[in-house]
């Protein structure tokens, strides 16, 4: 009997899963790239885009967030040089390499994050960052798309920070043709399980309501995930379809390496 492959289904947005994709298929996986959610930007008048100098420090909450916000500055500005005495922030090292890699951004700016061996990458792990200053800055621009978590900016408050909240894109779900429907549609007739890359919990939200309204709701209910924060576990199938034993979730970092790693774990 010949072994089910081994499918691993990326969502995260268009651009972002080529390179895990690629080290999936070297592994041995087919590997799906099929993005749930799109970015897209928000035009912003210039009157109403709020400026680094106007703020002590700003936190972006993705590494989408810093390139939305970055290009909003561009296009209302032009490229001018992020302000030297404003502290950067973000939630992992992927991000704050990308602020780093922006034009814009010198050697000399500061960009606070979790360290690669934090236990996470998430608003917690910025939160105990910044409790490790001598203080807090006192007016903090947080950078996010049009729905996200309020957990950073509600702790920030509750410390006395003046917090502006500034939504620099929307995310919306993907649009799947019937080709890529008939791929999974395969699969499920195939008796194949699947395991999903699940990164937000608008993600996890935009696949499930695409496998219902194609007929794969069971399936989904039999499929493995990937998980890169622990709170979307309650935004996958709780337990396998028909049966006791709790669906296969794998907790990790978002980075390509730990997600890597947990797909072969898996």
């Amino acid at each position: 009997m010949s072994t089910p492959p081994r499918v691993a289904v990326l969502t995260r947005p268009a651009g972002r899963n080529e390179a895990l994709a690629g080290r999936l298929t070297d592994a041995g996986w087919s590997a799906c790239m099929l993005p749930a959610l799109e970015i897209h930007p928000l035009d912003v008048a210039a009157a109403d885009l709020p400026r680094p100098a106007d703020f002590d420090m700003v936190v972006f909450v993705s590494g989408n967030a810093g390139k939305q916000y970055l290009d909003q500055l561009a296009r209302v500005d032009g490229q001018s040089a992020w302000p030297a005495e404003v502290i950067a922030a973000t939630v992992g090292p992927a991000s704050a390499q990308g602020l780093r890699e922006s034009a814009g951004f010198g050697m000399n700016t500061t960009v606070l994050h979790p360290g690669d061996d934090a236990p996470s990458h998430d608003s917690e792990a910025l939160w105990d960052v910044l409790c490790g200053l001598s203080r807090l800055p006192p007016r903090v621009l947080l950078v996010r798309g049009t729905q996200g978590r309020d957990w950073l900016s509600d702790r920030l408050e509750a410390h006395g920070v003046a917090v502006t909240r500034h939504a620099a894109y929307q995310r919306c779900p993907a649009n799947w043709d019937a080709a890529q429907l008939a791929v999974l549609r395969h699969w499920a007739d195939s008796g194949v399980s699947a395991t999903w890359l699940i990164t937000s919990g608008e993600g996890a939200d935009a696949v499930r309501a695409h496998l219902d309204a194609a007929g794969l709701a069971s399936w989904w209910e039999r499929c493995h995930f990937v998980l890169t924060h622990p709170s979307l576990a309650r935004r996958v199938p709780s337990g396998c379809h028909g049966a006791a034993s709790p669906a296969m979730v794998k907790i990790c970092l978002p980075n390509d390496e730990s997600i890597f790693q947990a797909f072969v774990a898996a």
